[in-house]
């Protein structure tokens, strides 16, 4: 089974390399990096080009122009270009724990999807983590968060260092699993039945749409929040538009009801068309 981590930006450099380095610094290596680019500038690509000495071959950027939030586009067009069987997906503000990738590969099912956790930052943390911190996995270390500001009492047994615990948790939590932009994974071929992500969707449950067509077509969630575990990085989120909100639900309420499983403007509308020319 080959892996790629497909990771989502948009002109958030600083946190993008933060999470770079979370990638350079996984317990394992068999895996592939491909940055999912909605048009950021040239900041983010001296960024990704820093990150490329480390990752070399592994490391694809894949990037189009500016025009607006089309991350389900470029969600797509990453998915496309992903040469793995099987893709775990994330965001360009969450950093992994350094067993993330591992987690996912050891975790995964046929005919599953996984469901990841994360661990919220407030700002100041945010703002102070190093490469370091990172390397030396203390961004996983309770009191080193609480040092620093973290107040998730509810959230901390995500943090659990033991295997079993975090499995019995996992069996425990009353949670569904949902497909969450921030950490999920699942086959590719999976997404290409579904017709990927849904390009009509902004932002506001795009990720639980492709989840729940996922579910219609009888690829079911796993839940693995305590085992596979991302930190999330804050940050301000001007592109959150209530009217895009209010649409997107209409669109999944659709979902559910109607019991959809290919998204309508999805990955094939990206492909070339083939057929006999005169």
């Amino acid at each position: 089974m080959t892996t790629a981590v497909i990771v989502t930006t948009y002109n958030q450099p600083r946190w993008l390399e933060k999470v770079l380095w979370g990638y350079t610094a996984q317990s394992t290596t068999a895996f592939r990096v491909v940055i999912a680019d909605d048009g950021s500038g040239e900041e983010t690509r001296h960024v990704i080009e820093r990150a490329r000495l480390e990752l070399g071959a592994r490391l694809q950027h894949v990037w189009h122009p500016d025009d607006g939030f089309r991350k389900c586009e470029i969600l797509n067009r990453a998915i496309l270009a992903a040469d793995a069987d099987y893709l775990i997906f994330t965001d360009g503000d969450c950093i992994p724990r350094g067993d993330l990738v591992e987690r996912h590969i050891e975790l995964a099912e046929p005919g599953r999807f996984l469901s990841g956790g994360v661990i919220w930052l407030p700002r100041e943390l945010s703002e102070r983590i190093q490469r370091s911190d990172i390397e030396s996995g203390r961004i996983a270390h309770r009191k080193w968060l609480h040092a620093g500001g973290w107040r998730g009492r509810r959230h901390r047994v995500r943090l659990t260092r033991s295997r079993l615990a975090a499995r019995a948790l996992d069996a425990l939590t009353p949670t569904g699993a949902t497909f969450n932009g921030h950490n999920a994974s699942v086959w590719r071929d999976a997404l290409f039945a579904v017709n990927g992500f849904d390009a009509e969707m902004g932002y506001g449950g795009l990720d639980r749409a492709l989840g729940e067509r996922l579910a219609n077509l009888g690829v079911r969630g796993k839940q693995v929040r305590h085992r596979a575990v991302c930190f999330h990085l804050d940050h301000d989120r001007p592109y959150r538009k209530p009217e895009v909100v209010r649409q997107n639900r209409e669109i999944r309420a659709r979902i559910r009801r109607e019991r959809e499983v290919r998204a309508r403007v999805g990955i094939a509308e990206l492909m070339p068309v083939t057929g006999d020319t005169e």
